[in-house]
């Protein structure tokens, strides 16, 4: 069995299919576990209450109205998961609202493997030492 240093709990949240599964193998070869995988940002808000995951994944732009910083906003209020923002887009506007957030990193595509892994890494440093 896997010790406490790994196989966290990641939810993805991200409404293109293809990124979603190089993220998801992604957190398998990082010896993680995928919980789920939503579009939505009400569905990642369900998904994260309900599931309890140790990290986020969370794509910005979703399928509905509600994009990943309102989604996580509104899971804050019940829930300090932590968060690794997924743009495609880099602008300040975003950066600024995902900051009330207190997210762990804000990640642009195309997500390499290197910056995940440091990401996920800085994600649990602190419960690690």
């Amino acid at each position: 069995m896997s010790d406490s240093l790994t196989g966290k709990k990641v939810l993805i949240v991200e409404d293109d299919m293809i990124i979603s599964m190089v993220l998801e193998r992604m957190i398998k070869k990082l010896g993680h576990q995928v919980v789920n995988k939503v579009i939505a940002g009400q569905d990642a808000i369900d998904s994260a209450l309900e599931l309890e995951p140790d990290l986020i994944l969370m794509d910005i732009q979703l399928k509905d109205n509600i994009d990943g910083i309102t989604a996580m906003q509104n899971i804050r209020e019940q829930s300090d998961v932590h968060v690794i923002y997924i743009t495609g887009n880099s602008d300040q506007y975003n950066l600024e609202r995902a900051k009330k957030t207190d997210f762990v990193d804000y990640l642009i595509k195309p997500i390499q493997m290197s910056h995940l892994k440091k990401s996920i890494n800085k994600a649990f440093a602190e419960q690690m030492s």
